[in-house]
């Protein structure tokens, strides 16, 4: 695949989405309605399994989006029954920018009992060490995904069934798990004991539903039922949904930067319009960090209803300083020097007769590297803006996540090698603040903040806090923040 785009490779990267469909004739096609809705999650690589009882599974996969991948009558044509599960990827784990289509998935098994398909959003982080026992005890893998794991753990197992077989792999399984998975009759969703990966239940006329998030069951006119439980797994028949919890309960640590950024804003999380969310983000932010200023700009698209809130909370006129243009695809072709030179620029430009001689507030959603908020303070200098501030609707980015993010390593996060104060005049802007920890817990709808002795999410990439410990990365030299 061509090279992501300078903005993008400067944005934390959501790790995948994952959609399922029973009871519904042409499921595949509702399935790519669904994984189309999810783009967001996963602009790498696509995949899509069906079961009909006559044809028996059948699969594709492909790099690229699913609007140039799976919207053809000959492709869909292949993917006939009722049953379909499907996944958008970005290599969070296995081959960093040398996917095969080898590690797109589902992944499909055949066991004795009947074949089953699996796709998994999040990470295993005792990946490296299942896949070295499985190898020793003679296990053959096909990809270099660490989702792969669970297959060869199904198929290992002693269990009568296949759901009992995926309980009984996935209590071998530590990180974060978000998983649907077909059998030639059955839907299955399941989520980690700490719920940190989004699942949800719909329900169509004729069928059901697991979806990553609430806005892809929008686009297929599925009415939300709830949350699937952390610890919960669902098996789905044409006789409904039956419910296990077959692992220890424990409290859920729910991801917070999926309120932050992850999710696209028309989503329902824990019965909290996303939007909303972000929004009250911004009023905290404007609550803690206040400047005299004359214009509130978003960078888009993230940044928007932050920028908003901001500008409601403190009466400074919000605008659209900076364009995006639409159709700029991630994956733009840069063919010479000079083009990759202009680097944001083909994605963002200023309006710079609203910004000429005005002191701005530009609203993110994080901080990673830096080097994008250097080049878009550059672009509203270069406009004739008098002051930049920046406003930044998520605390300093200091730790990897290990939970399915595509994290930089720790020492490429500007905030785990540079003091507040540093970074603003790193980035060269008149002022720099981030929301704090507790500012974005209120923002969440926790009225006291964060609770220090028991977090009541995961907000390990803030805090340094992993709710579960990343076994893998520690093995390889990873240090873990020490106790204070």
């Amino acid at each position: 695949m061509p090279p992501a785009h300078p903005f993008d490779d400067d944005k934390l990267k959501e790790e995948c989405g994952i959609f399922g469909v029973l009871g519904t004739v042409d499921a595949a096609n509702f399935v790519a309605l669904g994984l189309h809705a999810l783009q967001h999650r996963g602009q790498e690589a696509g995949g899509i399994v069906s079961y009909h009882p006559d044809h028996g599974f059948n699969s594709a996969r492909r790099f690229g989006y699913v609007r140039d991948n799976f919207t053809s009558q000959k492709v869909m044509e292949t993917l006939p029954g009722a049953l379909s599960i499907g996944h958008v990827r970005y290599s969070t784990a296995g081959s960093k920018g040398q996917t095969a289509i080898r590690d797109v998935q589902p992944f499909f098994g055949e066991f004795a009992m009947g074949g089953a398909a699996i796709a998994h959003n999040g990470n295993i982080t005792n990946a490296d060490a299942l896949r070295r026992e499985l190898i020793e005890r003679g296990s053959i893998f096909q990809s270099s995904s660490d989702s792969e794991c669970i297959i060869h753990l199904m198929a290992r197992s002693l269990q009568r069934n296949i759901p009992e077989r995926m309980e009984d792999a996935l209590r071998r399984v530590e990180g974060a798990f978000s998983v649907v998975a077909m059998t030639r009759t059955k839907l299955i969703g399941v989520r980690d004991p700490l719920g940190v990966r989004p699942l949800v239940l719909g329900q169509l006329p004729t069928g059901w539903v697991l979806s990553s998030e609430t806005c892809a069951l929008d686009i297929i006119g599925a009415e939300f039922v709830r949350e699937i439980e952390p610890g919960e797994m669902v098996v789905i028949t044409d006789a409904g949904v039956e419910s296990h919890h077959p692992f220890r309960r424990q409290k859920s640590r729910f991801c917070i930067f999926e309120h932050v950024y992850f999710s696209r804003p028309d989503s329902i999380l824990g019965g909290r319009s996303v939007y909303e969310t972000r929004e009250n983000i911004g009023r905290e932010l404007a609550k803690e960090a206040p400047v005299d200023a004359d214009l509130v700009c978003p960078v888009p698209d993230s940044g928007t209803p932050a920028a908003i809130g901001y500008s409601l909370e403190s009466g400074i006129p919000y605008a659209m300083g900076i364009i995006r243009n639409q159709y700029m695809g991630r994956t733009f072709i840069e063919p010479t020097e000079q083009i990759r030179n202009m680097g944001v620029r083909l994605k963002l430009n200023v309006n710079r007769a609203l910004i000429k001689g005005k002191r701005v507030i530009l609203v993110d959603d994080s901080v990673v590297r830096g080097t994008t908020s250097r080049k878009i303070k550059e672009m509203i200098l270069d406009a004739g803006a008098k002051e930049v501030h920046f406003r930044i609707a998520s605390p300093p980015t200091a730790w990897p996540c290990f939970y399915g993010v595509d994290t930089p390593q720790r020492e490429k996060l500007l905030a785990a090698t540079m003091s507040e104060a540093e970074m603003t005049e790193h980035l060269g802007v008149d002022s720099l603040k981030f929301i704090s920890l507790d500012g974005l817990y209120r923002a969440v709808g926790e009225a006291n903040g964060r609770d220090a002795s028991s977090p009541q999410y995961c907000d390990a990439c803030f805090s340094g806090e992993y709710p579960v410990k990343p076994a893998d990365m520690i093995e390889k030299g990873f240090e873990m923040k020490a106790a204070e």
